[in-house]
């Protein structure tokens, strides 16, 4: 029997002081003229924040129990997971992102805080009580409130039994998310960046298309091709050289892909849907852009200004006026923190910096920045896909979210820790929170294609999104048949796999799959090589080692 934290809390912090009850307000604490109030709901606790003039930090909400907390404990990630996903011992220390799952025995509980919060929020798990970090900073430093009241987050608290762990994380998940944006249709297709790295042409994305359209022959239910990174024109050098280094914008194309809306209509001449990737908040080339758009510490550009809401969404709209259908918007979370998912241990934002508007969390922000991307794309009915974006706050706000870091063409133990392992851990938030696309199968000669095929399997027959990369006409003519009969399969909807040993492991090998349980051997002889970098740096270094690259 677990003890549920859907109520006042025992103990709150602000900042480092203990704060008090506060005269004459029921549920309410303060410390100087900083009030923290919790209102109890039939679904939620409501956590609001005021300050008149002291900037807030963070808060402490602390829950004590009677009895000692036993258990497993499984946590989620900032952003994207880096292959850090896994249920675990209660370690007191350790910072558990938006929501934790305690699993004992035959009961599950959830803690969590319903998605589109206005604070960053984390968990921390011991025995003798459970502890919520509400991080309501603005950027690294105190948000300035002047008298608002924030509503920091709506605490929600479930217990269930007589269902396996994973069963409760969906329920858990709907009861975190009631409003999911969802495609319509089981989204796939292709995506050229795992064979490409960039290199890449109008022509090259023409017989990509016309590829793909004949793997998925006769498939009613039509797929994107995604023209990843490399057709912006900063991308290539003057002398038409690839630039390795910077991949931001303007986003206009390059000589060597020409008008984009021709293109787009040209992938769809071939069959398929055309869909493209950009990185919105990277722009150090456009010279019209006032340095006060950007954020001192990173350089990105600064999302809680009004006008550069109005470049994203003119850039949005543009995209969608060429006739693109998917947008991929990639790289905001590290745009605006100026650091990965696995370089925030305990914390998203770093001390010392905060964004243009002092007045609203980071939180908000963020939130506001999905919103402006959806509102433009909605005008052109194009799929939103997510990637280094936070999924909590993105709920409701992107009908996909690449919930992983890379997996790789080149590497196959970059797709087991960055593939599998978001795929089995982050699979409760599918068709609860959005569509979760654990990213590509990249195909090539580098992996061998007994490996890729169990991936590739498994994905097909997951009901989440798969996307593919290959150059045209490699595979052997038996692997192209057993590839599109995949395809075939993800085209349409399934139910939902289980992880049947996701509490045992971290890679998990048993699957529950239409009904069935398939075993897949996810090892090569050696077992896995421990060398597998975090981040796209890794994948330049990987070029320059690839002769074919």
């Amino acid at each position: 029997m677990f003890e549920n934290i859907q109520r006042c809390p025992d103990v709150v912090m602000i900042e480092e002081k203990q704060a008090f009850p506060a005269e004459g307000r029921e549920n309410a604490f303060a410390a100087g003229d900083v009030l923290v109030e919790t209102v109890p709901g039939a679904e939620a606790l409501s956590v609001f924040v005021t300050a008149e003039k002291t900037p807030v930090r963070k808060v402490r909400l602390r829950w004590i129990f009677k009895s000692r907390l036993r258990g497993q404990v499984l946590g989620d990630a900032w952003e994207r997971s880096y292959g850090d996903l896994g249920w675990q011992h209660l370690m007191p220390w350790q910072t558990l992102p938006w929501y934790a799952l305690v699993s004992q025995g035959e009961e599950t509980l959830g803690c969590g805080v319903k998605v589109r919060p206005g604070a960053i929020c984390s968990w921390q798990i011991d025995p003798v009580g459970i502890t919520l970090w509400l991080d309501v900073r603005c950027g690294g430093e105190g948000v300035c409130l002047n008298g608002r009241r924030l509503a920091a987050a709506q605490v929600v608290c479930r217990e269930y039994r007589g269902i396996r762990s994973f069963a409760a994380a969906r329920e858990f998940c709907r009861v975190m998310c009631g409003d999911p944006l969802l495609p319509e249709k089981p989204v796939y297709g292709a995506n050229n960046w795992y064979y490409a790295y960039g290199h890449s042409s109008r022509e090259d994305v023409l017989q990509d298309a016309a590829y793909l359209a004949q793997l998925t022959e006769g498939i009613k239910n039509r797929p994107y091709f995604v023209i990843d990174d490399g057709w912006q024109r900063e991308r290539y050098c003057e002398d038409g050289s690839y630039e390795e280094v910077y991949n931001g914008g303007p986003w206009v194309p390059n000589g060597r892909f020409g008008d984009m809306a021709s293109l787009a209509a040209g992938i769809r001449e071939k069959g398929v849907l055309p869909g493209i990737w950009v990185r919105l908040l990277q722009d150090d080339r456009s010279p019209e852009i006032p340095e006060g758009w950007r954020l001192p510490h990173s350089g990105g550009l600064d999302p809680s200004v009004p006008e550069v809401l109005d470049l994203v969404r003119e850039t949005v709209e543009r995209i969608g006026r060429w006739g693109y259908r998917l947008l991929k918007h990639d790289f905001s979370t590290f745009d605006i923190m100026n650091r990965w998912g696995c370089e925030m241990p305990y914390e998203m934002a770093g001390d010392g910096w905060h964004f243009a508007d002092r007045g609203r969390t980071s939180a908000e922000i963020i939130r506001s920045l999905y919103q402006a991307i959806l509102e433009a794309a909605r005008k052109y009915d194009m799929l939103v896909l997510g990637c280094n974006t936070v999924g909590h706050l993105g709920a409701g706000l992107m009908h996909l979210q690449r919930t992983g870091d890379d997996t790789s063409g080149l590497m196959w133990e970059r797709t087991l820790r960055f593939g599998v392992n978001t795929l089995a851990f982050r699979l409760p938030q599918h068709g609860t929170f959005y569509a979760v696309d654990a990213d590509c199968i990249g195909i090539s000669d580098k992996i061998p294609w007994k490996y890729n095929r169990q991936w590739c399997r498994l994905l097909s027959l997951s009901g989440t999104p798969l996307f593919y990369s290959v150059r045209p006409h490699t595979m052997c003519p038996e692997e192209e048949a057993e590839f599109a009969g995949m395809l075939r399969d993800n085209a349409s909807r399934r139910e939902i796999p289980e992880p049947l040993d996701w509490q045992d492991t971290a890679l998990p090998q048993d699957w529950l799959l239409c009904g069935q349980q398939v075993s897949f051997d996810w090892y090569e002889p050696w077992g896995l090589r421990v060398a597998c970098a975090t981040g796209p740096i890794w994948e330049k270094v990987w070029r320059e080692v690839s002769k074919d690259l």
